[in-house]
């Protein structure tokens, strides 16, 4: 089975995600989505980044109606800081059976020699890429999404030619925070969960 692995924060999971993995599903070889919530890095500030329960909560309510998608907190039992690289050695021994495909946006591939062990996981893996928008990824502004880089030709790099979604967590935490209504920007149960407990405000 090809499983897209998508990683992330989810600090909000908003439906700009649930839109790219149902692309994927939908429109290539991948048949199943699992969103891999990415614990609290301790070095880095986290002024705006909810607890760990709270992130997985929100994501298994927003993927729950959906049986190809799913919710892991696999990264939360696995040693820190976490690196893509040990997440999916872990995975792949777990789940031998399952292709992982990372799902990734275009921004990353100008920082991705910077991962831990980046050569192997380009051997290893395969990444499908889907359009970002530069002020969404804090990446300078190009005339196009995708960055032109060495990487745009490696064979473990397939460009997807996803629709772009013009939303962010950031985008969404920023509005909440100034007291506007969001709850069409996410799933109605996040919604009604980030509302009842005041996040972000």
């Amino acid at each position: 089975m090809k499983t897209g692995l998508f990683f992330g924060s989810f600090n909000p999971i908003h439906l700009g995600h649930l839109m790219i993995a149902s692309y994927m599903i939908e429109f290539t070889d991948i048949q199943d989505v699992w969103f891999i919530i990415s614990p609290h890095n301790p070095l880095k500030e986290k002024s705006t980044l909810l607890p760990d329960v709270n992130r997985l909560y929100m994501v298994n309510v927003a993927v729950e109606d959906e049986p190809r998608f799913k919710a892991s907190n696999i990264e939360f039992h696995l040693p820190r800081p976490s690196y893509t690289i040990n997440t999916l050695t872990y995975l792949q021994e777990k789940y031998p059976a399952h292709e992982f495909i990372l799902l990734a946006g275009s921004d990353i591939l100008d920082s991705l020699h910077k991962w831990k062990n980046f050569e192997q996981l380009l051997d290893q893996y395969r990444f499908y890429i889907y359009p970002r928008h530069c002020e969404e990824s804090h990446h300078r502004c190009d005339d196009e999404a995708t960055p032109t880089n060495a990487l745009t030709t490696h064979p473990s790099i397939t460009f997807i030619d996803a629709p772009m979604v013009e939303i962010s967590a950031s985008f969404i935490r920023n509005a909440i925070q100034e007291g506007k209504n969001m709850q069409y920007f996410l799933p109605a149960k996040v919604w009604e969960y980030l509302d009842r407990m005041g996040f972000y405000r």
